[in-house]
């Protein structure tokens, strides 16, 4: 591509305002030409602040519009699958926020819609990009810890999420632990062949209600016989937890940094030392990175980082927790079927 792709953000919530104000930065590497939300009053004021051409509440006509070479979707859940179908039915690059869909029929559509277009589609799971889980891939894929054999992930959240959003979250593993799967699956390299789920509600009331949980515990098999184990939490009680331990045959890594400074202050009334207390903090720096290696692929005609299969994968893996969770017992996995329930 010899031209700067012109690049449009459809949704300017939460996360939309990090990925409009990370675009603003990448100038170098994209025209930043329309902000869309369907509240078209926050895509003008963002617009207007960051210094963006374009704003609208029409998402459809943005995907169409033959000016855009590459659309951001970081609107609501329920729109990702249906944006992304549009947008490869007119020749778009993607980008969009996980999950593609909370169901597997509907991103396998999405994705036979990319594939039948030739178009690339990148899945924003961030982790892959921040520097200390790049650093223990790299490693792992240089034998520095020997051959893997045990992987321990854990993501905890400060805090349940709203009401409204429990009840239309996809339940805890749709939602929160598909970033786990992808994680883990990522650093093994390999795919489980084996999953066996426990879970509990023990933080509110509210997840019963939505018929979900909110603590568990994930135990994954792979092919080579290595183990995984992921911890999952709706609440921290300090502020967002993400730690990852990695064990190989010749050492172990540990991720798990969560501080805004690297000071640890020790006097006579104890230690103390900062901690960051949500997940954008946390990962900052990491979705400026996913958005530099999607537009970097299409400047370089190049494949995503983070494909849709991957998407896929993780969403299968859900899947499989919530059948183990029904049947009290371990689950073969097989991430090639086409349907998985």
């Amino acid at each position: 591509m010899s031209a700067l792709p012109r690049v449009a953000l459809i949704g300017c919530g939460r996360i939309g305002q990090v990925h409009a104000r990370t675009l603003t930065s990448l100038r170098h590497l994209c025209d930043f030409a329309v902000i869309d939300d369907r509240n078209v009053q926050a895509a003008q004021v963002t617009a207007s602040f960051l210094d963006v051409p374009r704003a609208t509440a029409d998402s459809e006509a943005v995907i169409a519009d033959p000016d855009i070479d590459a659309v951001i979707i970081a609107s609501s859940t329920e729109t990702h699958a249906p944006y992304i179908e549009l947008a490869a039915s007119h020749g778009k690059d993607i980008f969009t926020e996980k999950p593609i869909a909370l169901d597997l029929e509907s991103t396998q559509q999405a994705l036979a819609a990319v594939e039948r277009a030739g178009v690339r589609l990148q899945v924003g799971f961030q982790r892959r990009f921040d520097g200390g889980y790049a650093a223990a891939k790299q490693a792992i894929e240089g034998a520095e810890l020997g051959s893997i054999e045990m992987i321990r992930d854990a993501m905890r959240d400060p805090e349940p999420p709203p009401v409204d959003y429990i009840k239309r979250s996809g339940g805890l593993y749709r939602d929160m632990t598909v970033h786990n799967f992808d994680c883990v699956r990522w650093l093994m390299g390999e795919d489980p062949v084996e999953l066996h789920a426990t879970a509990s509600t023990l933080v509110s009331d509210e997840f019963r209600k939505a018929n979900d949980f909110d603590t568990s515990i994930v135990t994954l098999r792979f092919q080579s016989g290595a183990l995984a184990s992921i911890e999952n939490s709706r609440r921290s009680g300090f502020g967002y937890d993400v730690r990852t331990e990695i064990f190989g045959s010749e050492g172990a890594l540990m991720v798990g940094q969560s501080r805004a400074l690297p000071v640890r202050r020790l006097s006579a009334s104890g230690v103390l030392e900062d901690h960051q207390y949500f997940f954008l903090e946390r990962f900052r720096d990491a979705y400026r990175e996913e958005l530099v290696a999607f537009l970097t692929a299409l400047r370089d005609d190049a494949p995503v980082a983070v494909t849709g299969e991957d998407g896929r994968a993780a969403l299968v893996l859900a899947y499989a927790a919530e059948r183990s969770l029904r049947e009290n017992q371990p689950v073969p996995i097989d991430l090639k079927e086409v349907s998985y329930a």
